[in-house]
């Protein structure tokens, strides 16, 4: 537990709690491994370890924006290019490991932050026009959180198959 849900209480330490329990699930898939092993592909999708912490990473940071300034916070989205968006999934040769996992922490602090000091998790924003959301459709902070949550969780099982292909170690069991 860090020192923001040291200080939360109620529905927002439940969050907080699940969230961090995710995002251990996703950084503890790259224990030990080398840059070149969190940048390898084992399944047939674009998938790799340090691919998947620097999309959660802009997911998280994305959707703390929609949060504080609704949809034009957000910045862009999902790139009409395939190659540009599926970029946002892949570590590249000047990345690390290591500096991906410190700015993965440094958002989470932020969200934390965010979570810890938000006035009304019932606030709510209009979602950015997209073919998979409902058409004028708003979310609240809550379930804009819980949304992270689900993704960052997804993306840990994604993780644990990647890690487990690459070298048959298991995130549980």
């Amino acid at each position: 537990m860090n020192s923001t849900q040291a200080t939360v209480t109620g529905e927002r330490a439940d969050l907080l709690e699940s969230l961090a329990r995710q995002r251990h699930f996703l950084r503890y898939t790259t224990r030990g491994l080398a840059d070149e092993q969190a940048r390898q592909r084992t399944t047939a999708s674009e998938l790799s370890l340090g691919g998947l912490i620097k999309h959660v990473t802009a997911v998280e940071g994305r959707w703390a924006g929609f949060i504080t300034g609704g949809a034009q916070a957000m910045g862009g989205g999902r790139s009409a290019d395939p190659d540009a968006w599926s970029q946002g999934f892949r570590m590249l040769e000047d990345e690390t490991l290591a500096g991906l996992l410190d700015a993965y922490a440094q958002m989470a602090r932020r969200t934390d932050e965010l979570v810890a000091t938000l006035p009304d998790l019932d606030a709510a924003h209009a979602l950015p026009e997209a073919p998979w959301f409902e058409p004028g459709a708003k979310w609240s902070a809550r379930r804009v959180l819980l949304h992270v949550i689900a993704e960052t969780a997804q993306h840990a099982g994604h993780a644990d198959i990647i890690r487990e292909s690459l070298d048959g170690a298991k995130t549980m069991g």
